[in-house]
């Protein structure tokens, strides 16, 4: 190899790519074995000649270029010659390095691609032996049927061959007994078994035929039936009544089955339809006589009454009268053969349609004699009764009636009287009559108790007893009584939150409501005057109105709606009734003074905490509401030209700021119920102690005070202070001062401190509720007390103390214990 070359030019990207390449070798070293195989690979890629198109003679004159020969000496491309490659820039290096790679990979390649060529054709030819095996196979096949086939004539064949000998045999030897002469080598007894093989296997042939005869006789008796049943069905004296008309129609039912089960037989598509008509025209003829027995029976009936001489009112006050169900169970006697012929062939679709449309007839007609008694009935209910007993009879009446008109269709229909659906063109007309009567009066309805009675009617007496004792035949009127009932809740449900704005939340008080507590000395002197049976009516008296209301309205509401329902209400009253209360509460300490408010506030509170405590729910509901305080920002940056309705790039993101946010909040009354009782029970305790215990509040309060600017000062100051002035030596802390504010306290607890007591047992009668409310005051005063007497040890000399007098902790306690 002889390579001619000049150094290049010393560019920016070569001084990188040295320098790349320096670091590279500095920063990881190679071993003797890795440089020994560079240079093998280098000497090996050295000897590598160059491409043909690259091979040029070298031009003299240019100096700078890089000039190299290659030598073909060890590996041929094709070429014998050398390869010169005159290399002037960097681009025709990279094309000639390309070309050289190129040439090697073909080099390198060439052996596998010969392989890979050698076992495509190798694939090829197996998949051309596979595709000759397959078809060799279908070749095969193909013969053994023929095969087959060809067994299956000769061995028919050879049968005719052996019944033709048989037959020949015999004749033959006939003729020979009538000539007289036998055939040579005949023996008497050989032709004699010949004989009688030949009459076995005649019979055998003959029994054969006659089978093979009876069959198609009997396959083609279902089509020859079409003729006779044609010719009986179109005869002007064939009716339904007639007794042929049943087994013929039963005998058409076969054909049609035999025939739609063989659609291979000639003309049966033909047949089919005839026998379809024939069995239209039977149908309708049964559809026909099922109407004219009805119609005939209903005349009976109907004739009947007028003739009783009664009018409809006197067959109305027994509906199951026998000239309604008996004499039309008579009447209609003769369609139960028909009907039941009909029920028992229900499975086909013809005759599931013929079945519902006799029930529609059926109830067509029973609803033209029945309708206008049961109308006239609720009628004369409607006009006498109210609406509670109104309802009662005319669910009772409608009861009875479908009763009995499930047992007169139970005769008539036994397998189809367990559907509900059957009777539905009968019992929902009249079942809707007794529904548009009671609906106008529920929707004029205001008086709650009337419309919890009916809920307690149509749920307890009706649905609940009625319907479960009685079972399926007053399934059809459970919808109707179900929508009854939902009506009745929707009225009870509006009118009770009236109730609820109008009487509790809205309440007008009047000057008996606020007259406290005189309304309570009253109701005290009453009793003691009258031994009253009714206590709960004096108990009410005394209660405010609006507790009253609601503890009344919850307790009706209770087991006449749903649970979810009466949350909400029971919520929304609760919370109305304790804002009234309060409002309440707030006039009667202007008209009488602070603490007859606040145990009014206390005494309704616990009376309407006590009273819902038995409801077995959960006071509280979670309102849901939009807020668009968020929209404002968005609208401004619109009206600004900061952003755009109309940008269809943003708008998922708009409208999502677009779109309001839903809040939700909880709100739960019986929770708000006993902030407001504990708020009040605080302010009661404080406002008793401070009326009691007022003066020694003020004086510890004073003592604190002195002593925390005591110790606020300089220590000099602190002692000159100390020393200069004690506390007995304050104006305010003199013995006689002390034993004034004591004296001043002891009159409150002997004046001031029974009058709340009494006041409290005025509010409060029960005991253990003016325990726990009085406990907290008595331990305030006792408290007070004693931080007195500590001071009055620590600062008071025991001639001061006497002076002062004091009472004792224990002589205090036993006398506020006496109070109760």
């Amino acid at each position: 190899m002889a390579t001619k070359a000049i150094a290049p030019p010393k560019t920016g990207a070569v001084s990188k790519g040295y320098n790349f390449a320096s670091s590279w070798d500095q920063n990881a070293p190679l071993s003797e074995q890795q440089q020994a195989a560079i240079a093998m690979l280098s000497h090996a890629v050295a000897e590598r000649p160059f491409p043909a198109n690259l091979a040029q003679e070298h031009v003299p004159g240019q100096d700078n270029a890089l000039s190299i020969k290659t030598n073909n000496n060890e590996v041929s491309f094709g070429e014998s010659e050398a390869i010169e490659a005159v290399l002037v820039n960097t681009n025709q290096f990279y094309k000639w390095f390309t070309d050289l790679e190129s040439a090697l990979k073909s080099e390198t390649e060439e052996k596998y691609r010969h392989y890979v060529n050698t076992l495509t054709e190798r694939i090829q030819t197996c998949d051309d032996i596979l595709k000759q095996v397959d078809e060799t196979l279908e070749l095969f096949n193909e013969l053994q049927l023929q095969h087959q086939a060809v067994a299956a004539k000769t061995k028919t064949l050879h049968d005719a061959c052996d019944r033709l000998v048989y037959i020949w045999k015999n004749s033959e030897i006939a003729e020979t007994y009538k000539m007289g002469t036998l055939p040579p080598l005949c023996d008497p007894a050989l032709n004699f078994e010949m004989a009688m093989s030949n009459s076995k296997y005649l019979v055998m042939e003959k029994q054969r035929l006659i089978e093979f005869a009876d069959a198609l006789r009997r396959k083609l008796g279902y089509f020859d039936e079409l003729e006779n049943i044609s010719n009986n069905f179109y005869s002007p004296n064939m009716s339904v009544s007639n007794g042929n008309f049943l087994p013929l129609l039963k005998r058409l039912d076969e054909c049609i089955s035999y025939v739609e089960n063989n659609p291979q037989y000639a003309e049966s598509s033909v047949y089919l339809l005839k026998f379809r008509q024939l069995q239209s025209r039977a149908l309708g003829m049964i559809r026909s006589h099922v109407l004219s027995v009805l119609k005939s029976a209903s005349s009976q009936v109907q004739a009947a009454i007028h003739g009783s001489g009664g009018s409809r009112t006197s067959v109305s006050e027994g509906v199951e009268a026998s000239v309604i169900y008996v004499r039309f169970k008579a009447a209609a006697s003769e369609l139960k053969p028909v009907l039941e012929e009909i029920e028992s062939r229900s499975s086909r679709k013809e005759y599931v349609q013929m079945l519902a449309e006799c029930h529609r007839l059926y109830c067509e007609q029973r609803l033209s004699l029945v309708k206008g008694i049961v109308q006239q009935r609720i009628s004369e209910f409607a006009k006498k009764e109210a609406l509670p007993s109104l309802t009662r009879s005319g669910c009772a009446y409608l009861m009875q009636v479908c009763q009995l008109e499930h047992q007169l269709f139970d005769h008539f229909f036994p397998s189809s009287s367990e559907d509900v659906s059957s009777l539905a063109p009968l019992i929902d007309p009249l079942s809707s009559y007794l529904y548009d009567t009671l609906r106008p009066k529920l929707i004029h309805e205001t008086n709650v108790d009337f419309l919890c009675e009916l809920v307690d009617i149509l749920k307890v007496e009706v649905l609940g007893k009625q319907l479960n004792r009685r079972g399926e035949s007053l399934a059809g009127l459970h919808p109707t009584f179900q929508r009854i009932l939902a009506d009745v809740h929707e009225r009870l449900t509006f009118r009770a939150r009236t109730h609820i704005h109008d009487e509790i939340a809205n309440y007008v008080l009047s000057d008996e409501d606020l007259n406290y507590p005189a309304k309570l000395e009253q109701s005290t002197d009453m009793k003691q005057e009258s031994a009253s049976v009714d206590e709960n009516q004096d108990i009410f008296k005394t209660w405010y109105p609006p507790v009253e209301k609601t503890i009344s309205c919850l307790s009706k509401l209770y087991r006449c709606l749903e649970p979810s329902v009466f949350t909400g209400l029971a919520q929304e009253a609760v919370e109305s009734c304790s804002d009234s209360i309060q409002k309440a509460s707030k006039l009667v300490t202007k008209r009488s003074t602070t603490m007859d408010g606040q145990l009014f506030l206390i005494k309704h509170l616990l009376i309407l905490r006590e009273q819902i405590a038995p409801f077995d729910i959960e006071f509280s509901v979670t309102h849901k509401e939009l807020d668009f305080s968020h929209l404002l920002e968005q609208v401004r940056r619109i009206l600004r030209g900061q952003a755009s309705l109309f940008d269809l790039s943003k708008s998922t993101s708009l409208a999502r700021t677009l779109s309001p946010r839903v809040l939700e909040s909880q709100i739960d009354a019986k929770k708000e119920l006993e902030k407001s009782l504990k708020a009040t029970c605080e302010e009661f305790i404080m406002a008793a102690t401070k009326q009691v215990v007022d003066p020694m509040l003020s004086f510890v309060t004073k003592v604190t005070a002195v002593k925390v600017s005591l110790s606020s000062g300089t220590p000099n100051q602190k002692v000159d202070s100390v020393m200069a002035k004690p506390l007995k030596d304050q104006a305010f802390a003199t013995p006689d001062k002390v034993a004034e504010l004591v004296q001043k306290v002891y009159a409150a607890i002997q004046q001031e401190l029974p009058k709340m007591i009494a006041k409290m047992k005025l509010y409060l009668q029960n005991p253990s509720t003016r325990t726990i409310l009085f406990k907290p005051v008595k331990t305030n005063i006792v408290e007070a007390h004693m931080q007195v007497q500590s001071l009055l040890k620590t600062e008071y000399s025991a001639e001061e103390q006497k002076v002062i007098n004091m009472i004792s902790i224990h002589d205090l306690q036993a006398q506020l214990d006496s109070l109760l």
